[in-house]
C-alpha cells in the first residue's frame, strides 16, 4: 500500500493525488450507510467537496485526507436520513462478549462464509463498522484512524477491541442458528 503523500511544493493534480482513492471512499461509505446508491450519492458529494477544497490540502497522507471528507459526509448523511444508525450507545452489558474458547472462536471465524462475516458487520453499530472497516479492510494505522475521527489513540484502540468482540459474538450467534437450521 503506497503512502500517498504530498508536500506543500508538490503541485501534483486532484486526478493523481486523490482519484487513486476512490474504490477505498466507495467502500468506507457503502459500510458506514450500509446502502449501494446511498455510498455513490456519498462518494459523489465526498469528491466535490474534496476538490472545492484542494487548494487547502498542503501535503500529507492524501487517502486519509479524503477518506474524511468521506467520513463526514456520511455521517451528515446519516444524521440527516437515518439518526437512528447514530443513536446506538456502547453498552457494556451488550457489547462485550462472554469470555470462551478462544481457540475455537479463531477457528470459526476463519472458517465463517463471507455471506454471515458481511451480515454481521452491517449489524454493529456505525461507530464500530467505521473503526473496523478503517483499520482492517482499508489497513489505517492507529494514528491515522484517530487523527480522521478526532479522539485520542487509546480511544481507537479500546473502540477497536470491542467492534471486534462484538463482531465475534455476532459470528458465533449466526454460525449456531445456521447449523441449527441444518444450511
Amino acid at each position: 500500500m503506497a503512502d500517498e503523500t504530498r508536500s506543500s511544493g508538490d503541485s501534483g493534480s486532484f486526478e493523481q493525488v486523490v482519484l487513486p482513492h476512490l474504490d477505498a471512499a466507495y467502500n468506507l461509505a457503502r459500510w458506514l450507510v450500509r446502502n449501494n446508491h446511498d455510498a455513490e450519492d456519498i462518494v459523489q458529494e465526498a469528491y466535490l467537496r474534496a476538490f472545492r477544497f484542494f487548494g487547502g490540502f498542503h501535503g500529507g497522507n492524501a487517502r486519509a485526507w479524503l477518506l474524511k471528507i468521506v467520513r463526514n459526509t456520511s455521517y451528515s448523511f446519516l444524521e440527516t436520513n437515518r439518526p437512528v444508525d447514530l443513536g446506538v450507545e456502547f453498552d457494556e452489558k451488550i457489547h462485550t462478549p462472554d469470555v470462551t474458547q478462544p481457540d475455537a472462536e479463531a477457528a470459526l471465524l476463519q472458517a465463517v462464509d463471507n455471506r454471515l462475516l458481511r451480515d454481521a458487520l452491517e449489524q454493529l453499530p456505525v461507530q464500530f463498522r467505521e473503526i473496523l472497516i478503517l483499520r482492517e479492510l482499508e489497513g489505517m494505522s492507529y494514528k491515522e484512524i484517530a487523527a480522521m475521527t478526532e479522539v485520542p489513540i487509546g480511544t481507537v484502540m479500546s473502540g477497536l477491541a470491542r467492534a471486534r468482540a462484538q463482531l465475534k459474538k455476532s459470528l458465533l450467534r449466526a454460525k449456531e442458528q445456521e447449523d441449527h437450521r441444518g444450511v
